[in-house]
């Protein structure tokens, strides 16, 4: 198979680098179709429970959500001139992942995430520090995850950004 196009992008989102698209709409169109209407609902649910303030953006290669540096000029600490980055919608070799930075910063909402998530969902939850692998595309919990992105707003990241992992 000749490795040009939709091929060539696939390969770059499929790997554990960051993807090589330049645009969200780019990423969107590389996702497979196995994965892409799931992935398209789950982005919307997102853009829709996103608390004010926040902008949608290419981050790190993959949709995210990050404070603007018009917002916060002091940025990412590890990535220069970069902004805050809060949440990031990943298609990955095996499963969907949505990355919440306010589940890693703050351990009340994570733990509020794992008791609903076992009470709505019918398989084990997969999760890192931020991490939720959505695996089931007819599993995903939507309305947990708008749940989840309504917990904290643009100034509560901020806010605990600088007080715990900015030092």
């Amino acid at each position: 198979m000749q490795k040009n196009g939709k091929n060539r992008i696939l390969d770059a989102i499929n790997t554990p680098t960051m993807s090589k698209v330049a645009t969200i709409k780019e990423y969107i169109d590389a996702i497979p179709e196995e994965r892409i209407d799931a992935f398209k609902k789950l982005r919307k649910v997102i853009v829709d429970n996103l608390p004010e303030g926040f902008k949608e953006e290419l981050n790190y290669g993959m949709p995210g959500y990050v404070v603007p540096l018009d917002v916060y000029p002091d940025g990412y600490h590890c990535k220069k001139n970069a902004p805050l980055p809060f949440a990031n919608i990943a298609n990955q070799k095996n499963f969907i992942a949505v990355y919440n930075m306010g589940m890693y910063a703050q351990p009340s909402i994570k733990d509020w995430f794992q008791k609903e998530y076992a009470e709505r969902c019918k398989y084990k939850l997969d999760m890192g520090k931020s991490c939720i692998r959505l695996k089931k595309m007819d599993d995903i919990p939507y309305e947990l995850i708008g749940e989840l992105f309504q917990k904290m707003s643009m100034e509560e990241w901020i806010d605990l950004y600088e007080k715990n992992i900015r030092k």
